[in-house]
């Protein structure tokens, strides 16, 4: 009995392993004499606490100075801001992320909540 629930536990870890990378078709890319380099977009997260508290990838930071980051870390990359906010915070601390973010020119961001 151990002997199979330990072959089925083999089994789809194995299947896991190698199904989950590749979630699209195998393929042989062609060949180009001028391809470009696909740039992902770096991450940046941006916590407001429930005191008001701002960190910006877990170095604490403040509204005014937060523009400025922003900026440096969109100058040698495309960014995607994430906005990770406390259930307890304030919803003037969010606003004031969101005018930051504009101001900063990037155009979009995505809040973190966790599912009910």
């Amino acid at each position: 009995m151990i002997d199979v629930m330990m072959f089925l536990l083999v089994f789809f870890v194995l299947i896991s392993l190698n199904a989950l990378p590749s979630l699209g078709l195998k393929v042989v890319l062609p060949f180009a004499s001028n391809a470009a380099h696909l740039e992902l977009p770096k991450r940046v997260t941006v916590t407001l606490a429930a005191d008001g508290t701002l960190y910006l990838d877990g170095a604490q930071t403040t509204l005014a100075t937060l523009p400025d980051q922003l900026i440096a870390l969109a100058h040698d990359t495309k960014i995607v801001v994430i906005i990770a906010g406390d259930r307890d915070s304030r919803l003037q601390g969010l606003v004031s992320i969101l005018d930051v973010l504009k101001s900063a020119g990037i155009g979009s961001a995505s809040i973190v909540a966790r599912q009910q």
